[in-house]
Formats: structure tokens, C-alpha cells, sequence
């Protein structure tokens, strides 16, 4: 057997962030930071979510490992205003170049053009990415369990929360749920196997209750997201009564010419569908 493909980005992320750290030295992300106004606006991706109705994080993504090209000549600054017009909750933008052909600048486009908070998607095994989504102006960044040993998962979860940064742990196996004592703002569960790519939409629904029962006992109780597979309204709806008040949402939407009209959609079937009491 060779590789899995998770082993495969974290061996090219090492080598592209000792790259850039070459290129634009942290203490030049650290002066970008510094010379911001304070009183600048953050917006918080879990009190979004917590108010929202649909709780949809709608991701830009030009492609990905397993599927290929999404859509090869998608613009953030075309998709983004299109997104936040249909009802979008927040955003999700990838910024890995090499296996799903985003990078930073596509966050920073974005953050001007929206006022919803956005999540810097990628493989965070570094402080140095910290830094580098603080300065793009992102609101919160992804940490990936699976990734991550407990204490680097930990020493990045404090260092992005001293940054102003929220914190997205995604999990995907039972054994992670240990996780959680990382204090994040948010925990998500990838129905995506990092390791094979193989997606099963039920799989947030089998952790629902063993995530549920580690996260009651923490102090600040973080909200729960759904990641991938997610390519219908029942599914979506059917996550939402099982506890996950996020939805990230991306290839459903941006396979299509008009990913904002694909999510206005999307967002009208949901409210068309039975109340929870009804399913």
C-alpha cells in the first residue's frame, strides 16, 4: 500500500510553509498585524452560526484530490458577493495551492467584498499559518486532528486565540474526540476520510451523540459542524436536528456556473422541508 493522501499534503505543507516563511519572514506578518487598527471589525463564526436558521458555510473551492477540477475559473470576487446575496451563514475559502488550487490571496480579495466571517481553509501545522490567516484578515482557521498531535493541536488552538482568531477543530474518528480539550470555538466532523477521500454523509450522525457527551463538561461548549458530503436539503436538515448547527457546504455549490444561485436554492428546499417535530 502506499501513502494516503492526507500523508502526502502534510510532507508538501511542510516543505510550501518553510518556503514562504523564507519569502516573508513572520516578523513581517507580525508588523502587518500590528500596524491594523484594533477597533477593525471581527466577525465571529460561531455567533453566526448560533443565530443562523440554516447554519450554511459556503465554501469557494476551485478542486480537490479525489474529484478533480470544481470549477477551474471560479473568481472569489465573483462568488463571494454571489454567496453572501443567497443567504450564505459565513464562508469557507481554501487556500491550499497545491492539491485544491487556492491560495491567501483568494481570502484576501474576499474580505473586502463581505461582511460574513470566513474561515481559512487548510492544513494548519505551523503558527506560522496562524499569522499569515491574521494578516489575510480571516476570522478563524481550521485545525485538523488527524494532522496534529494533542500538544501541537493545543500550543495552536492558544496561539490562535491570542491572534483574535476562532478555532475549527475537525475530527473524524472516535479516537480524536480527546480533541475537544483543546478548547475550541467550533468542532467539526469531516464525513471525508483525509486518508482515502471516501465521503459517507451518515458518518456526522454516528459521532453525533459521543461528541454530544465530550463536549457537554467544557467550559465555553463549542458548536458543532458538519463537513462534506452534504449535497442535499434533507441531509442538511437532518444534521441540523441532530445537533450540528454548522453546515460547510462547497462542491454541492460551486460545480455550478452560479454558485450563489445553486445555494439560494438550496436554502429555499430547506425551508420547504417538514419541521423537526415532523421527520
Amino acid at each position: 500500500m502506499g501513502k494516503d493522501i492526507l500523508t502526502t499534503i502534510i510532507e508538501h505543507k511542510r516543505a510550501e510553509v518553510e518556503t514562504q516563511k523564507q519569502l516573508q519572514p513572520a516578523g513581517k506578518l507580525t508588523e502587518i498585524i500590528g500596524q491594523r487598527n484594533p477597533q477593525s471589525a471581527r466577525h465571529s463564526l460561531k455567533q453566526a452560526l448560533a443565530a443562523s436558521t440554516t447554519g450554511i458555510i459556503a465554501e469557494f473551492k476551485r478542486r480537490s484530490p479525489s474529484k478533480g477540477w470544481i470549477n477551474r475559473e471560479a473568481k472569489p470576487e465573483e462568488v463571494i458577493p454571489q454567496y453572501e446575496a443567497a443567504g450564505a451563514s459565513a464562508l469557507s475559502i481554501l487556500t491550499d495551492e497545491a492539491f485544491f488550487a487556492g491560495t491567501l490571496d483568494d481570502l484576501t480579495v474576499a474580505r473586502p467584498l463581505t461582511g460574513l466571517p470566513i474561515l481559512r481553509k487548510d492544513f494548519v501545522i505551523d503558527s506560522y499559518q496562524l499569522l499569515q490567516a491574521r494578516a489575510a484578515r480571516a476570522d478563524a482557521v481550521l485545525l485538523i486532528a488527524a494532522c496534529l498531535e494533542f500538544t501541537q493541536c493545543m500550543a495552536l488552538a492558544e496561539e490562535a486565540h491570542h491572534l483574535g482568531l476562532e478555532v475549527l477543530l475537525e475530527l473524524h474518528s472516535p479516537d480524536e474526540l480527546g480533541y475537544v480539550a483543546c478548547a475550541p470555538d467550533l468542532v467539526g466532523v469531516n464525513n471525508r476520510s483525509l486518508g482515502t477521500f471516501h465521503t459517507d454523509a451518515s458518518h456526522a450522525l454516528t459521532l453525533a451523540d459521543a461528541l454530544t457527551k465530550a463536549t457537554e463538561s467544557l467550559p465555553q461548549r463549542p458548536l458543532l459542524v458538519a463537513e462534506s458530503g452534504i449535497h442535499d436539503p434533507e441531509t442538511a436538515c437532518l444534521l441540523r436536528n441532530h445537533g450540528y448547527r454548522g453546515l460547510l457546504i462547497g462542491e454541492r455549490f460551486m460545480r455550478g456556473d452560479r454558485p450563489g444561485q445553486e445555494l439560494h436554492t438550496f436554502i429555499q428546499q430547506m425551508s420547504n422541508l417538514p419541521t423537526p417535530s415532523a421527520l
